[in-house]
């Protein structure tokens, strides 16, 4: 029994205890002053013996009643339901701190079913906000970088390269270095471009039967200089694979994940790629020999403008995983990580063959 008690009682149970509580309150009240007024003599409950001699006293006895009922009652709800909704006044004090920018606000309703999961909701809300808002403001820092280091060095040569005392491997290595940063500007805003226009998209056009492993391969050839100037070595072992869907969405899940296995990878180490299929699954991986990453980084690796490593900050954005993670989802996918600290990483995409419609 005391168990039973203990329980959370829903909304609507309270609601009708509150009412059923005024009720019983409201008849006492009656009671009590009706028994006052009996005992001073200003009333009876016994039957009047002239019923001829004034009618309308039951009437206006039931209709006093009535109105003692009314204020009485009306009396006691607004004084209960003042405590009652207490609660939701919270709340709604809570959501106008969040709503000025406070996500460090909590709720701690108890006792009440639905407003103590409502108040759980809410702390998961700002727990939520919070988090997005500390990797808004980090990407905010991180891409003003991004976006000033580059210019900031294009400037700076063309400037030098208006001397015309330069020589020519000087006015080379200057021409170069601005090339490089324009490249670096260029993939930088495409990747924030792509990631924007396929956070919105929702089915995919323009499908198509190709062949993953010579898409695999093209990739690999197209960063060759990537990889090679880090001296790795790629290992790649990929079954002939047909897959049906948008060929320029899925490239660019290969570039971003080779991408990311050349940044973090140690020099003269090895990256491995293997693709395979069995029966209607598509396997992909790719395993590097890199640092690794911790389970609190694991965690975040998907999250936009994540950066688990600063020391990369220059060489990243925190914007392709997201995007892989992005298309894996639209081509009804799944990716995996797994990785530990000094061990590497390795990514595991699965997606699965359907035949082409005709």
């Amino acid at each position: 029994m005391i168990h039973l008690f203990k329980k959370r009682l829903s909304l609507a149970i309270t609601l009708v205890l509150l009412v059923f509580g005024v009720l019983v309150a409201t008849f006492v009240t009656i009671i009590i002053i009706f028994l006052l007024l009996s005992s001073l003599g200003l009333t009876t409950f016994s039957e009047p013996q002239n019923q001829t001699a004034n009618p309308e006293s039951p009437i206006r006895s039931l209709f006093n009643i009535f109105i003692i009922c009314i204020l009485i009652g009306t009396t006691i709800t607004a004084f209960l339901s003042k405590k009652a909704l207490n609660p939701i006044r919270r709340v709604i004090a809570s959501i106008h701190q969040v709503a000025a920018g406070n996500f460090n606000v909590k709720v701690d309703i108890k006792g009440i079913g639905e407003l103590e999961e409502l108040s759980e909701s809410f702390n998961k809300m700002t727990q939520e906000l919070a988090s997005i808002e500390t990797l808004r403001s980090d990407f905010i820092n991180n891409f003003s970088h991004e976006f000033k280091t580059p210019i900031i060095s294009i400037r700076g040569f063309a400037k030098l390269l208006q001397d015309n005392n330069l020589t020519e491997e000087e006015r080379t290595e200057y021409l170069n270095i601005i090339v490089t940063e324009s490249e670096r500007l260029s993939a930088l805003s495409s990747n924030i471009l792509m990631l924007a226009k396929y956070e919105n998209l929702e089915i995919i056009v323009d499908q198509s039967s190709f062949r993953l492993d010579e898409q695999i391969r093209k990739t690999i050839i197209l960063m060759e200089l990537k990889w090679s100037a880090k001296h790795l070595n790629i290992n790649i072992d990929l079954e002939k694979v047909t897959f049906f869907g948008n060929e320029e969405l899925t490239q660019q899940i290969w570039i971003n994940l080779l991408d990311n296995a050349i940044k973090f990878s140690d020099p003269d180490s090895s990256i491995t790629i293997n693709l395979e299929k069995i029966e209607n699954e598509i396997r992909f991986t790719i395993q590097d020999e890199g640092m690794g990453m911790n389970e609190e980084t694991k965690s975040h690796i998907f999250d936009k403008f994540f950066q688990g490593n600063t020391s990369h900050a220059s060489t990243g954005n925190g914007l392709g995983l997201p995007l892989v993670k992005r298309i894996v989802d639209l081509c009804r996918g799944k990716i995996q990580v797994q990785s530990e600290l000094g061990n590497g990483s390795l990514f595991t995409i699965l997606l699965y063959s359907k035949m082409e419609e005709h």
